[in-house]
């Protein structure tokens, strides 16, 4: 569903059944972005993150990690691995697509405030984005 909506928003999607493909068509197609599951058959999606950005070829690659657990200590390896955010599914695919346009123009940092959870939601981390507001209130 996701890349119908995808390619419904006009993104060129070419989809891989296992990581070790996901790597052959990164290398052949040089992509933007790279959605990876991270739970795949025979390589997962770690080991092919790790693979892609050790490889000179496809380093500059964003990838974005989508994954069923967004728990933390999945969110903290999918970040070792090298991808640059971690979107839970399911997600609100308009507003995915919507911050993939954004990261395409921008870099990854934009991904986070696209796609900010609510306080009570963790539907997305971004890999080296910073904690807290940054903003003072003033008192009235």
């Amino acid at each position: 569903m996701v890349a119908e909506y995808l390619a419904f928003r006009g993104f060129e999607v070419t989809e891989a059944r296992d990581g070790v493909e996901a790597i052959e068509l990164a290398r052949k197609l040089q992509p933007e972005i790279v959605l990876m599951d991270l739970r795949m058959p025979g390589m997962d999606g770690w080991e092919a993150t790790r693979r892609l950005k050790r490889d000179p070829q496809t380093r500059h690659i964003h990838v974005v990690a989508l994954t069923a657990h967004a728990l933390t200590p999945e969110i903290d390896a999918a970040r070792k691995a090298g991808c640059d955010a971690v979107v839970a599914k399911p997600c609100d695919i308009g507003v995915l697509a919507d911050a993939l346009i954004k990261m395409m123009r921008v870099g990854p940092q934009v991904v986070d405030a696209a796609l900010a959870p609510a306080r009570h939601t963790r539907s997305l981390v971004q890999r080296g984005a910073p904690r807290g507001g940054g903003t003072k209130r003033r008192r009235t």
